[in-house]
């Protein structure tokens, strides 16, 4: 198949605005998927940045980078609205997958909230020609005034800052996930 799934797609986009030695987020860590994705490809020298609110998603993230043998990243227990208490650095590269911790309680969520004023804060640290990435989840109630929200809100991001592609298949059941991309555009 030549067109991928969607977090296949998602770390294809970041593998390339990713380089060795860069720095990264994931704004929710979950069960470590992504941050080790991400810790893997910036490599021993590069820093990752990993946020979480839930104990289960931080300890599991844990054991799968401690697996792994990863030590460049930074597990943080606190919602990602407040990433920039904690990352100042600027960002080559980061990911949101918002909805809910797999194999968790569903009814803990990400919230349109916390996560458009979390997407925004990534956004301001991305260095220019960087890229973010937002999983978004229509199929359940709250994932899709989320979804909707956060859409509304990339259509407001000046063309000339952003470059913001919408990638999801249309012919697949139940409200299937889609990313939205973004990429800072290189200013002339």
């Amino acid at each position: 198949m030549l067109l991928q799934n969607i977090i296949p797609f998602a770390h294809c986009l970041l593998r390339q605005a990713l380089p060795e030695g860069g720095n990264a987020l994931d704004g929710t860590a979950g069960n470590g998927h992504d941050t080790l994705f991400l810790a893997q490809t910036t490599g021993i020298r590069g820093k990752v940045w990993a946020f979480d609110i839930q104990p289960q998603a931080l300890s599991r993230t844990r054991c799968r980078l401690k697996e792994a043998g990863c030590r460049n990243v930074q597990l943080i227990s606190d919602g990602h609205e407040n990433l920039k208490q904690y990352v100042s650095e600027p960002l080559n590269a980061a990911i949101f997958n918002f909805g809910w911790l797999p194999g968790g309680d569903k009814s803990l969520t990400t919230r349109t909230e916390t996560s458009i004023p979390a997407l925004s804060a990534a956004l301001s640290l991305l260095e220019e020609g960087g890229m973010l990435v937002a999983v978004l989840y229509p199929g359940h109630g709250s994932g899709k005034q989320e979804a909707e929200a956060v859409e509304q809100w990339s259509k407001g991001l000046p063309q000339e800052q952003f470059a913001v592609l919408r990638y999801g298949f249309t012919n697949r059941k139940n409200n299937p996930p889609y990313l939205l991309a973004f990429e800072k555009l290189r200013q002339k």
